[in-house]
């Protein structure tokens, strides 16, 4: 997370007065401006939706959501800029475009390393049966807890020398069907070899049984890019945009924000791990996003201006960006945000 602490020295002089900052991690480079309006447009997504889930929230009474969708609403709303680096606040929330972005970096900074020594990287997909929003946070908690017995069982007959040794990451993503208003909780791992995926899908399918999954909807296929195979896998937890008509999906017909099905998917996650490793260490490292230090006295202040869609300069009229969001964008976030929890 970067921060900001202000300081304010005086010298014995009244009338002259010295501003300095002191900054907290290693910022974003903003040199390339691309990079300022892409922060720009996640800024315009992220406090349209969350606008909509502080609506959705309230209509349903699940009132404990409401300060998270605000504290995402607000991120980076104050920023600094210095060297050509932006510093500020990360509300560090899962529906946040921007913190996403920012932990999906991390994580391939930890992980490809290790993945990329694997002989054999295989990449792979447990799912089960659709299921109904009244049974979701069941579902979601029952699909956690299979891969934890998959885990265990296949660990121990490891240790018995009656089985190979398992590892591995994994994350838990769920997708919604706005046709037949049903939920998919499901994982996407990344395992060293394909004797492992079938391992895995095995106990898999012996657990749920052959009612609530089905092997040809089970996945294991070699990585043959090992680097966007895993971001693939790390990529957020459900997705915001969803095509209104999946059988149309192939003609680029609009999409949606299903701003009632992601609150309650969000809802149904809360106090889970989304992304986890298993079966091995990561190397140990010193380095953490707060490591560095350093005051500045020559810096600028900003203000996230939403009428403006863009930071603004608090000693002038200057924008950061400059960016004009396309007009599809617009109209998708202005006319296809669908709130109905359903």
């Amino acid at each position: 997370m970067d921060d900001e602490i202000y300081t304010l020295a005086q010298s014995g002089t009244k009338n002259y007065t010295e501003h300095s900052i002191i900054l907290i991690g290693k910022g974003s480079d903003i040199t390339n401006n691309k990079t300022a309006k892409s922060k720009a447009q996640k800024k315009i997504i992220t406090q349209t939706m969350a606008l909509s889930l502080v609506d959705v929230s309230k209509e349903n009474r699940v009132y404990e959501c409401t300060q998270s969708y605000w504290n995402t609403y607000h991120c980076q709303n104050r920023i600094t800029t210095s060297d050509g680096k932006i510093y500020g606040r990360y509300c560090k929330n899962r529906i946040c475009t921007i913190c996403s972005n920012i932990r999906k970096a991390e994580l391939i900074n930890k992980y490809y390393p290790v993945i990329k020594t694997w002989e054999d990287p295989h990449f792979v997909t447990l799912t089960a049966k659709a299921c109904s929003k009244r049974v979701l946070k069941r579902r979601i908690d029952k699909t956690i807890e299979a891969f934890k017995i998959i885990n265990q069982r296949l660990r121990k007959r490891h240790q018995r020398g009656k089985g190979i040794k398992i590892m591995g990451i994994r994350s838990l993503e769920c997708n919604y069907n706005p046709e037949k208003k049903t939920y998919n909780p499901h994982f996407h791992l990344i395992v060293p070899n394909k004797e492992t995926g079938e391992a895995i899908v095995e106990e898999w399918l012996n657990l749920w049984t052959y009612k609530y999954a089905r092997k040809y909807a089970q996945k294991n296929e070699r990585c043959y890019s090992v680097e966007s195979t895993l971001i693939e896998v790390i990529k957020y937890g459900s997705k915001i945009f969803t095509e209104p008509d999946l059988k149309q999906k192939s003609k680029g017909l609009g999409t949606k924000i299903y701003a009632g099905a992601l609150h309650n998917i969000l809802n149904a996650m809360k106090g889970h791990r989304i992304f986890d490793r298993f079966g091995f260490n990561l190397p140990k490292t010193s380095e953490t996003s707060l490591s560095k230090v350093q005051t500045v006295i020559d810096f600028d202040k900003w203000v996230y201006i939403p009428k403006l869609r863009d930071w603004r300069n608090v000693n002038s009229d200057e924008v950061l960006s400059k960016y004009v969001a396309p007009a599809k964008l617009q109209y998708l976030l202005e006319q296809c945000i669908d709130k109905e929890a359903c």
